[in-house]
C-alpha cells in the first residue's frame, strides 16, 4: 500500500500524449520533491518529514504522489505508523542524494564565485604604474582574495583601452587624457569606456644633477626646452602625446634625441647626460631623494593628468573585477 493520501493534488501534473496514444507525465524530477521524499524516508513518517522540512504535510504528500505518478512506481509503503521505501524508492533515494549533493556543490561554487573566492582577473597596466603605484593595491587584493589569479598585460594606455573595449581584458589602469587622435569605434575613448579616477598623475622634468637648470626655483622654464636634447617615451603613449601638445602650445620644438618604452632606461639615459626627460614624479622620487637625479615641476595647466580604472561600458563586471575596483579605490583613495 503506498503512502500517498486519498486526496488528489490541487494542481494536476501536465501530461503529453505518447506515440502509442497513452498519456505520459512530463514533469521533471524536481529537487524539492526529491528532498521531500528523502525526508519521509529519513524520518519514517509524513508528519515528521513535514516538521523537519518546515512545510505542510499535504505538501510532502503531494510531492511523493507526483513522483510516483511520474515514475509509475510506488515509492513508499506503510507498516503501521511507519513509512518505508519500496525497492524503487530506495533506488531513487540513492540517486537523489547524489544529485542533490551535486546541486549543493554547484551552489557553493557559485556562491564562492560571487564572493570572489576563485577565478582569474585579467588586468592591463603600464610598467610604470605596475612598479610604482599599484604594488599596495596588488598586495591588498591578494590578501583579501587569495584564490583569484591575476594575469597582467603591460601595454600603453591606448593599447590597453582597446583591449578593454574588446573585453579581452577585464579592466585596465590607464593614464588620461588619451591622445586626441585616439578613437574606439570612431569615438573618443572617454565615451567608449567607463573611467573611474584613481589618483592624480604629476609629471616632472628630470635632469642630470650637474645640469644648469637643475637647481632653479619654480617650474621648469618650458621656453628653454629647445635648448637641450630630450629622451622621451614613444609617441604611441598618452604621456608623450600630452607632452607634445604642451610643447606645441608653448611654441617650442625640442630635439628628441632618443625614444624608449622603459622609464628605467630613460632615467639611466638622463643620469648619463644624454638629455632631459619628462616622467611621472612617483617613478623618480628615490633617485631625486638620493641625489642621483634632479627634478623640476612642469608649468601648471588646466588639463590634469590622472590615473584611471578603465572598464567596459557593455555587460557586467566579473566578481573579481568588481572586487579589484573596490580594493583599488579604497587603497589609493
Amino acid at each position: 500500500m503506498t503512502a500517498a493520501p486519498s486526496e488528489t493534488p490541487t494542481r494536476p501534473e501536465k501530461r503529453a500524449t505518447r506515440d502509442d496514444g497513452r498519456r505520459e507525465d512530463r514533469a521533471l524530477l524536481k529537487p524539492e520533491r526529491l528532498q521531500h521524499l528523502l525526508a519521509v524516508i529519513a524520518h519514517g513518517s509524513f508528519t515528521a518529514a513535514a516538521r523537519a522540512s518546515a512545510t505542510s504535510q499535504s505538501t510532502i504528500s503531494e510531492s511523493v504522489l507526483a513522483l510516483e505518478r511520474e515514475l509509475r512506481e510506488p515509492l513508499l509503503v506503510r507498516d503501521g505508523r511507519r513509512v518505508y521505501p519500496t525497492a524503487a524508492g530506495e533506488l531513487l533515494a540513492r540517486h537523489a542524494e547524489r544529485a542533490l549533493d551535486e546541486l549543493r556543490r554547484a551552489r557553493e561554487e557559485l556562491d564562492a564565485l560571487r564572493a570572489v573566492a576563485t577565478g582569474t582577473l585579467r588586468i592591463g597596466v603600464s610598467d610604470t604604474l605596475a612598479t610604482y603605484l599599484l604594488p599596495p593595491v596588488f598586495a591588498a587584493f591578494r590578501r583579501e582574495h587569495p584564490g583569484v589569479a591575476m594575469q597582467l598585460q603591460n601595454r600603453t594606455s591606448p593599447a590597453l583601452a582597446s583591449l578593454v573595449a574588446a573585453r579581452a581584458l577585464d579592466l585596465a589602469v590607464v593614464t588620461t587624457p588619451f591622445p586626441t587622435t585616439f578613437r574606439l569605434d570612431g569615438r573618443p575613448a572617454e565615451e567608449t569606456l567607463h573611467l573611474r579616477p584613481l589618483a592624480p598623475l604629476r609629471e616632472v622634468v628630470v635632469l642630470p644633477i650637474a645640469h644648469p637648470l637643475a637647481t632653479g626655483r619654480g617650474p621648469f622654464p618650458i621656453k628653454h626646452a629647445a635648448r637641450a636634447p630630450w629622451v622621451l617615451l614613444g609617441p604611441e603613449t598618452s604621456s608623450r602625446a600630452h607632452l607634445d601638445a604642451r610643447f606645441a602650445a608653448a611654441g617650442v620644438h625640442p630635439e628628441v634625441a632618443m625614444e624608449a618604452a622603459s622609464v628605467e632606461l630613460l632615467k639611466t639615459l638622463v643620469a648619463l647626460g644624454f638629455g632631459l626627460s619628462v616622467l611621472p614624479e612617483l617613478a623618480v622620487r628615490r633617485e631625486r631623494d638620493e641625489g642621483r637625479l634632479a627634478t623640476r615641476a612642469l608649468p601648471r595647466i588646466e588639463e590634469t593628468r590622472r590615473v584611471m580604472l578603465a572598464t567596459p561600458t557593455v555587460g557586467p563586471l566579473s566578481p573579481a573585477a568588481r572586487a579589484f575596483v573596490d580594493v583599488a579605490t579604497k587603497t589609493l583613495g
